[in-house]
């Protein structure tokens, strides 16, 4: 055999080769029967490999860590309820648009349709949920297939992306050479906008007296932070952003509004409402952004810059389109700008004017410890960190009370809204972002859909800290029941609730309580100095309400008016 030839070996070495050929460093997963072959290579492998408790996680971990990192995140499942556990995981990625590859075992190809122990169509069941799927039925097909995989997953508008791999395959020999590109003829992403389409934005943005940025999470995967911002202050916009686009712009910079939405600040409504130009970067329009669609941005022309196509004018009518990276239009565009002084400032007054009119805001006088004042409290603290969430009221806390300065510090499940998603994604957030003082914002209910996965925080000395907003209640449900459904609360009772001390103390974490709001700042200082995973169990207002709120299909200007507090 000649000193160049391909070296044969098993298809597992092959993934697992391939997989350090796209520099992957970290797996987060769980073995079983039909992926053994693969975990055997593992063991010799410089690949970490972080044992979670529930396959689910392994997806949410893997999820965070692509969020937090910019990178593609990795996880590993066997077949059959191992595969199906990371569906919702999947899911929750391809809703907002995360760069992950999952990879998993699958029955011998022999026995594929013959309901073998453990089998599931997991390619038939993630076709909705993924970007592109795989299954691999010769061991050769491998290495481009990876080289395929991590390729579609990370460009474009990201995504996640399944491989299927037989055990047989797993086993068979095979000559081993990794390509160097990935050859996909059909799949062709457009990065450069259009120059007519720009110049015409341009026409557009240069006539305009009232302009608004809406950006979301799509210009944080493509990096056009500095863009966004350059954008802005050249022509004096104020910047509105999706939850999935927080720290996309200084949220603590003069022309930023905060979210947008069923749960966004009242001027950022007013300004969509009463905007005359909408330039929309990297955000689909989604519904609980635009409420009412006939109302949504009724007085403006409609720029929209988004990778995908099929995202312009899906919801709303779009007057100029750009499909193209939005980092890569942004430079176009502000290099063709010939505003040369900024524009009046009646508007930002206005804006100013409604901000000062319409403050976040919330009882700090009552002697109950309120939610709100702890995300605060964690806002001034945790310098440099990075903030990930449940879903519910934390959430919409977490979204008004965090001050993002920089894209990638606030992870959260947009699309699909995923209870259980915080902890493991804060566990991914944290393994790809060692440095960082990472924080998952939970609620009582939430927490326990994926608490186990405390236990994989402390046997991989990863310490997260999670500070539980416990009311209760399942909260936005029950807030849902008093203000549309005559305060009947249908099953959204949570009182019984563990012991969370104790339980974070049976898990060899910290556990603090918290009942006071004189002690809130020392419970977090303390939970910053430790170097194991913290629980802090904060006893909040067993009813409070997040408001701004907007009921849903209503405009987003009519909002809910809170009761008993203005």
């Amino acid at each position: 055999m000649s000193a160049n030839a391909p070296q044969r070996i098993p298809g597992a070495r092959a993934l697992i080769k391939s997989l350090e050929a796209e520099g992957v460093d970290t797996i987060f997963g769980y073995p079983g029967g039909q992926i053994l072959p693969v975990y055997d290579e593992l063991y010799d492998s410089s690949i970490r490999h972080i044992l979670v408790r529930h396959e689910q996680a392994a997806a949410h971990a893997a999820d965070g860590f692509a969020r937090a990192t910019g990178r593609v995140g990795v996880c590993l499942a066997t077949s059959g309820p191992g595969a199906t556990n990371l569906v919702t995981g999947i899911a929750t990625a391809y809703m907002d648009s995360i760069p992950m590859v999952a990879i998993t075992g699958q029955v011998p190809t022999r026995l594929i349709g013959n309901d073998a122990f453990q089998e599931a169509d997991i390619t038939g069941i993630t076709i909705p949920i993924t970007k592109h799927n795989y299954l691999i039925k010769d061991a050769k097909e491998l290495p481009l297939t990876i080289k395929e995989a991590f390729h579609v997953a990370s460009t474009g508008r990201p995504g996640p992306v399944l491989v299927d791999i037989p055990k047989d395959v797993q086993a068979a020999m095979m000559e081993f050479e990794y390509p160097k590109e990935a050859k996909l003829q059909s799949y062709k992403p457009t990065y450069a906008g259009h120059p007519l389409q720009i110049k015409k934005a341009c026409q557009l943005i240069e006539s305009a007296e009232r302009p608004v940025l809406y950006v979301g999470g799509g210009a944080i995967a493509a990096n056009a932070a500095d863009e966004v911002r350059q954008l802005a202050e050249t022509i004096m916009a104020p910047v509105t952003t999706t939850l999935m686009g927080k720290g996309v712009f200084p949220e603590d910079h003069p022309l930023s509004l905060g979210m947008l939405g069923m749960h966004g600040t009242r001027y950022a409504n007013y300004a969509i409402i009463d905007c005359d130009l909408l330039i929309a970067i990297g955000a689909r329009f989604d519904d609980r952004v635009t409420g009412k669609l006939e109302s949504f941005a009724p007085n403006a022309r409609v720029i929209h810059i988004d990778v995908d196509p099929a995202e312009l004018g899906k919801n709303v009518r779009v007057d100029v389109p750009i499909v193209g990276d939005a980092r890569a239009v942004l430079k176009k565009l502000n290099a063709t700008l010939k505003i040369k002084l900024p524009k009046s400032s009646a508007w930002n007054q206005k804006i100013e004017h409604w901000k000062k009119e319409y403050p976040l805001d919330y009882d700090k006088d009552c002697s109950e410890l309120k939610p709100q004042c702890i995300v605060e409290r964690l806002n001034e603290l945790v310098k440099d960190g990075i903030f990930v969430t449940e879903v519910g009221q934390n959430q919409m806390w977490a979204a008004h009370y965090i001050k993002c300065k920089r894209p990638r510090t606030f992870i959260s499940s947009g699309g699909l809204g995923t209870m259980g998603y915080g902890l493991p994604a804060a566990i991914g957030a944290k393994v790809g972002c060692p440095d960082n003082e990472v924080w998952d914002i939970a609620g009582d209910g939430s927490i326990q859909m994926n608490i186990q996965e405390l236990a994989t925080a402390v046997s991989n000395d990863i310490p997260v800290r999670v500070a539980i907003l416990n009311n209760e209640y399942l909260g936005m449900v029950r807030q849902w029941q008093e203000l549309f459904y005559n305060r009947r609360y249908s099953y959204t009772d949570m009182s019984g609730q563990p012991d969370f001390v104790k339980l974070a103390e049976a898990y060899h974490a910290v556990g603090i309580r918290v009942e006071k709001q004189g002690d809130v700042k020392d419970a977090i200082k303390s939970a910053m100095k430790s170097d194991k995973p913290v629980f802090i169990d904060f006893r909040v207002s067993k009813e409070e309400n997040v408001f701004p709120m907007v009921p849903a299909g209503a405009s987003i200007n009519e909002f809910v008016e809170q009761r008993g507090f203005k």
